[in-house]
């Protein structure tokens, strides 16, 4: 069996290129990684850390997560 090194895509996401010609170092699909581990600090491939829920339960603008800040925004489309 012969020794294959796949290394991580630290160059990130590339969908210019079928597979069969994929610059190296890129990949055509990647999810919730980064190149850089913020942990140690080395160029390895780490997990992205995911997303915490904010405030308690669905309420927006009770005691807990008052609302700081309004805005409208208008299109005029032609």
């Amino acid at each position: 069996m012969a020794n294959v090194k796949i290394g991580f895509p630290i160059e990130g996401i590339n969908k210019n290129w079928p597979n069969s010609t994929q610059p190296k170092s890129t990949s055509p699909d990647l999810m919730n990684v980064r190149p850089r581990d913020v942990s140690e600090q080395r160029t390895r491939g780490g997990q992205r850390p995911g997303l915490d829920k904010w405030g308690e339960g669905t309420l927006i603008g009770g005691a807990e997560q008052p609302v700081v800040a309004i805005c409208t925004v208008n299109a005029v489309q032609d």
